[in-house]
């Protein structure tokens, strides 16, 4: 029997490696009626496991901590999810809100902010224990509390994010997370309804419902205050419904080009980084939801509201000019580019349906089943500025 130990012992071994799985081709796929949340393999095109039963996941995003192990599902019922993808496993779980927005990881990978219309304003947890780090009512006006949006992540361990009721950016310096630095922009905009932060963490960029234009924050310069942008651009167009708000998470800045949707117009803007002026627009299918660059930012993909929403379309960085129409299915809500670009994979709400494009040839390449999803978040997010 003694000898038969290390024999043991190797086979066990054997075993035990069989069962390891890498984090960076990890990935989650948002199953929103069900309220649950697939952990899939990108590289593999498999689904893995199914984390159920995490409330009420209609507006859902992710993120992950640094070593790729952990994803943070924000739920629209103030519901906090830890996911462990190597256990298949929820790790964590709290109600934090009434109502949430979203969320953010901070630089060093130690906290985690949720940005919350009910009661307004913004928490912060370890995320390690999910236990309350700080809290940050949005108070504006007299007595009042705005909606927070557009919470993005930022360099120098800071958070920022938009008030939409205020028409108010604010930054957060969380250096020492028990006395957060707030620093206040106000009088930014009408109903700055979401933001992203450029790639390289210079800029965060909110765009206005409630008047045209944007508001750019130099986060170099932040003495100078914020600047409205495209101020001009829509105001003597008709205006028509807006069947989906705009996602500027999905913004593409490719080269000296933001490419971001026009509220309400079949167009996508160009604008210029350089002057923060509008080069071009490029008509589309519809009203743009997502507009999001390839990681090489050769190409702009772009998905629709309804009733355009069973189309994708892809533009042509070099020429700025329209390449291709593809027809994926019914219902296109989410995109999710792997790491390198080679392909993107689709969420099909209304076919029930994952569907994966090789970018180069725009050919589909498989389908997965998936029940009515809409958000797709892959773990190599985790080591980008603002997402």
């Amino acid at each position: 029997m003694t000898k038969l130990l290390p024999l043991l012992a190797l086979l066990f071994s054997f075993n035990v490696m069989a069962e390891l799985r890498a984090t960076g081709d990890l990935g989650i796929v948002i199953e929103r009626e069900d309220g649950n949340a697939l952990i899939i393999n990108t590289t593999e095109h498999k689904r893995l496991a199914k984390i159920e039963k995490l409330g009420d996941l209609s507006h859902a995003s992710v993120v992950f901590s640094r070593d790729q192990r952990y994803a943070y599902v924000f739920g629209r019922d103030g519901g906090l999810t830890k996911i462990d993808m190597l256990q298949d496993a929820v790790d964590k779980r709290i109600i934090q809100a009434g109502n949430s927005i979203g969320g953010a990881i901070s630089q060093d990978g130690k906290l985690i902010a949720v940005s919350n219309y009910t009661p307004g304003g913004v928490k912060v947890f370890s995320a390690d224990t999910l236990e309350l780090v700080a809290d940050i009512p949005s108070n504006y006006g007299e007595g009042l509390r705005s909606k927070v949006v557009g919470l993005v992540d930022a360099p120098g361990q800071r958070f920022v994010f938009s008030l939409f009721d205020a028409g108010e950016i604010w930054m957060a310096d969380f250096k020492n997370p028990k006395t957060p630095v707030i620093k206040k922009f106000p009088n930014i905009g009408k109903q700055p309804y979401d933001a992203l932060m450029s790639p390289d963490g210079h800029y965060y960029i909110a765009g206005l419902f409630g008047e045209p234009g944007l508001a750019l924050l130099d986060l170099w310069n932040t003495d100078a205050g914020v600047k409205h942008i495209l101020s001009d651009y829509g105001k003597d167009d008709e205006k028509l419904p807006v069947y989906k708000m705009p996602h500027l998470e999905g913004w593409a800045i490719a080269g000296d080009y933001v490419f971001a949707p026009a509220i309400g117009q079949h167009k996508v803007l160009v604008i210029d980084k350089n002057t923060w002026e509008l080069h071009d627009t490029i008509p589309v299918a519809g009203q743009p939801v997502f507009v999001m660059a390839r990681p090489d930012a050769r190409q702009i993909w772009v998905n629709f509201a309804f009733p355009d929403n069973n189309q994708l379309q892809v533009i042509d960085v070099k020429d700025l000019t329209l390449h291709k129409t593809l027809s994926p299915g019914k219902g296109v809500l989410h995109m999710e580019f792997t790491p390198r670009g080679e392909q993107v994979w689709v969420a099909l709400r209304d076919d029930n349906q994952l569907v994966v494009y090789d970018t180069e040839t725009l050919q589909v390449i498989t389908r997965l089943p998936a029940n009515k999803p809409n958000g797709i978040f892959f773990s190599s997010r985790a080591h980008k500025i603002g997402l």
